[in-house]
């Protein structure tokens, strides 16, 4: 059946070896994942200089450091002597420098090499040339957010551009203070499914009813099966009996301080391209960051952010974490249970869309012509 063989209600989706050909996942690393901006540490997770994080951005090993004057700058985690690793660990701390494990070159927190075996003898080698390449970054939401592209595009139009697409303004976000907001949980998902097939399920709400009772709960509207967030400016809202979005609808924390009576009891979800969700509730904000290992696994590291009272007091977030944990958990696990079949034959030519899920055929056209250049 060829798409134009499909009744009006339905579209089609991508055909299965999207999500199992190596080949194309290599090429989603290189037109995709490292050409774009990539969310790729909590800002305050690197609270001092030396402190550092190494993510994997597409097929690039990168750093992130707390550099001496207080900024966060980023690297290439490669030696430029013989390509060794600098970092082997995922994080830590130094204090003055980085120093290669192979040879002993030494670079300082702003990247420029300060120091190698015999480096005296060598007067001709630039440092600064010869330092970390470095990588373009920018902070936003409390998120480093960074880009190996030579020329990045426009972070404006690109990251703040989706929030403003889907809440109409950007002024609607810095409600919610992100910036400001603390690490109140941190969990950690491995899945074992291609990085699309969790987009895809976040970006609709047909299955909602089926395996999200928790949620449909707390956000009645979502039984229905309509996504609310491709509305622009929609939150859905809670339930008349609901207090708090928490797992059982008691009531959950004070607003958070910037949040308004429009925005009160509802809940937000944004997609920022290509890999985060960001999910808006009245006293805590969910952000999800996804890493692409290969074509058939990705890691998921959501935080549960809150305001510094309710982690510094020590208040009990538990309630209001094992809902989106359960969300997610559900998920993930239809997302696995989706993966084998995308190589069956019978997946070859790709499944369809039906109406509510229209609007994940424009992701499906953004992929394959970043793809195709």
């Amino acid at each position: 059946m060829t798409t134009t063989d499909l009744p009006a209600s339905l579209i089609s989706t991508l055909p299965g070896q999207y999500y199992t050909d190596p080949a194309i996942f290599s090429l989603e690393q290189s037109h995709v994942f490292e050409n774009m901006w990539f969310c790729a540490v909590r800002s305050s997770d690197l609270p001092t200089p030396g402190s550092f994080k190494k993510v994997q951005v597409g097929r690039e090993s990168v750093l992130v450091v707390r550099s001496r004057d207080g900024q966060l700058r980023s690297f290439l985690n490669i030696c430029r002597h013989r390509g060794a690793q600098i970092c082997t660990d995922d994080s830590g701390q130094v204090k003055r420098a980085f120093q290669c494990p192979y040879h002993a070159w030494t670079y300082d927190l702003d990247g420029k090499l300060v120091a190698a075996p015999n480096l005296t003898k060598m007067p001709d080698i630039d440092r600064v040339e010869y330092g970390l390449v470095p990588v373009a970054l920018r902070e936003w939401l409390g998120y480093a957010w960074v880009c190996l592209s030579k020329e990045p595009p426009s972070f404006e139009d690109d990251v703040v551009g989706a929030v403003v697409e889907r809440l109409g303004d950007v002024e609607s976000i810095d409600h919610y203070q992100l910036d400001s907001l603390k690490v109140g949980r941190r969990i950690t998902y491995d899945v074992k499914a291609n990085w699309k097939l969790i987009i895809e399920n976040f970006m609709e709400c047909y299955h909602c009813a089926t395996i999200h009772p928790e949620l449909t709960e707390v956000l009645p509207e979502f039984a229905d099966g309509y996504a609310a967030q491709y509305f622009v400016g929609h939150g859905a809202e809670f339930g008349d009996d609901v207090k708090g979005f928490t797992v059982d609808g008691s009531e959950g924390f004070d607003k958070l301080p910037g949040v308004d009576d429009d925005h009160d009891r509802r809940y937000y979800a944004i997609t920022v391209r290509p890999t985060v969700f960001i999910n808006l509730v009245p006293d805590h904000v969910i952000f999800h960051r996804m890493f692409p290992v290969s074509v058939d696994r990705t890691i998921v590291e959501c935080d549960w952010l809150y305001s510094h009272e309710v982690v510094e007091s020590g208040k009990d977030v538990t309630r209001s974490v094992e809902l989106f944990h359960r969300v997610n958990e559900q998920d993930f696990e239809a997302c696995e249970r989706t993966q084998p079949a995308m190589s069956s034959r019978a997946y070859a030519k790709g499944g369809v869309l039906v109406p509510s899920e229209h609007h994940i055929g424009a992701f499906h056209e953004w992929l394959t012509q970043r793809l195709a250049h």
